[in-house]
């Protein structure tokens, strides 16, 4: 009998160290897990896409039984994903509002808005002094290639150029609204 006692014993004490040892790992999976935050599409958050159509509904919350807040009119209009469920995106527009729109609403296609007051010059080369090719008007929209270094490769009607990532909203790799 006290051979069968001793036996559960062992049996029992290996179990709560297996149970904290998988406990353990567990956390620290779970951290991992934390770190690369999948989401339904797959793609990171936050991420810049565009507004497919000139009437997109921008609601309260991610399902058409939300209140409708208003209705964006403008195709193209940059604005960064900020959170996903598998059909709905929770934007963030050049205003700073926050809201919900459908998945297929959206574009991929980045686009880049001057959020200055006055007209962003496009030059011909990244670089300060470089000839100016164009302007970008106060709240114009423009095709974004690429950024590199704080200068952004834009073109707007068969026009394009560089101008300076801070003067163009749609570039910043930081969550733009909270």
């Amino acid at each position: 009998m006290k051979h069968v006692r001793r036996r559960r014993r062992r049996a029992s004490r290996r179990a709560a160290a297996l149970g904290l040892a998988l406990a353990i790992l567990g956390a620290a999976g779970g951290v991992a897990a934390r770190e690369e935050r999948s989401t339904p599409s797959g793609l990171p958050v936050p991420r810049y896409v565009s507004l497919k159509f000139d009437r997109v509904n921008a609601r309260a919350g991610p399902g058409d039984d939300h209140r409708l807040l208003f209705v964006y009119r403008v195709k193209g209009l940059p604005v960064q994903v900020v959170a996903e469920t598998s059909e709905w995106r929770r934007v963030c527009d050049p205003d700073g509002a926050l809201v919900w729109v459908h998945k297929r609403t959206t574009d991929g296609r980045r686009m880049a808005m001057n959020t200055q007051a006055r007209p962003a010059p496009l030059l011909r080369r990244p670089r300060p002094g470089s000839a100016t090719v164009g302007y970008l008007n106060p709240r114009a929209l423009a095709a974004l290639d690429r950024c590199d270094k704080g200068w952004c490769r834009v073109h707007v009607d068969g026009v394009g150029g560089w101008a300076r990532e801070g003067e163009l909203w749609g570039t910043a790799a930081a969550a733009q609204c909270r």
